[in-house]
């Protein structure tokens, strides 16, 4: 069974359409990457999954039931969601944000702390846990608000650019463990602007591009064909490098563009 399905959903906006029938499916372990440019849908798809963006049209299933039917502690039971932005600058302790996060558990306070503080220390912030969040850096929330993701241990991980305001180094670290979490079983949809992120993930993740609220690409990442579906997805002209035995795809350069004949 899937633990996340997509049929035929559209999603509106008065007369915009956000969503055009599209259809995807995840299944548990499996970690899909969803590209395109801005305005594509992207965001709208995991907001339609919540609950946020009324579906107009067509259906979504969670572990085989209908999404709509969900209460709020079977929804964090099976969906996690991490936004664009990091958690908000309020004078909150770490450690506070993220025990709120297991809210669905039937545990005492004490426990409660322990599974937050453990997932603290898996992201790098056990030592900042009682700071205020409004004492941390945009990037120290971004590892706060991925501490609550791992302490609500939702079957579903619905992840919104999860590398924002992050340095390269944490960047990598945390692609790596999005990687182990589906390695593990947890169906991760990331929405992600950089490709290239998901080296650090390892195997092939699947990389599904929407473009004007319609699915374009359905591929691996390793495919030889990724660069020239992405140049299509993006209208930029794209190519393969390597460096350090590892694949990148990359826009060329504006001045390196050939220039169409006139």
């Amino acid at each position: 069974m899937s633990a996340l399905t997509f049929s035929d959903v559209t999603v509106r906006a008065g007369k915009r359409v956000l969503l055009d029938g599209v259809s995807l499916a995840l299944e548990p372990g499996e970690l899909l990457a969803l590209l395109g440019p801005n305005g594509a849908g992207k965001t709208t798809l995991l907001r339609a999954a919540l609950g946020l963006s009324p579906v107009a049209s067509g259906s979504i299933t969670v572990s085989g039931i209908s999404a709509v039917t969900l209460s709020s502690r079977e929804r964090a039971h099976e969906l996690a969601w991490l936004p664009q932005e990091p958690l908000q600058a309020e004078p909150i302790p770490a450690l506070d944000a993220v025990t709120a996060a297991r809210y669905r558990f039937a545990e005492s306070p004490a426990q409660s702390r322990r599974a937050a503080n453990a997932a603290l220390e898996r992201v790098g912030m056990a030592a900042r846990s009682a700071d205020l969040l409004s004492e941390l850096s945009g990037g120290e929330r971004q590892r706060v608000a991925i501490a609550g993701l791992l302490a609500q241990e939702a079957r579903v991980l619905l992840l919104d650019e999860p590398a924002n305001h992050l340095d390269p180094a944490q960047q990598a670290d945390t692609y790596a463990l999005i990687g182990s979490l589906a390695q593990a079983g947890t169906a991760v949809l990331c929405v992600t602007h950089d490709v290239n992120l998901l080296a650090h993930i390892g195997g092939t993740p699947r990389v599904v591009g929407l473009k004007a609220g319609k699915t374009m690409v359905d591929a691996r990442y390793g495919e030889p064909d990724l660069a020239t579906e992405l140049a299509l997805l993006f209208d930029v002209p794209m190519r393969s490098v390597e460096a350090a035995g590892r694949r990148f795809i990359l826009p060329v350069p504006r001045h390196q563009r050939e220039e169409p004949p006139s």
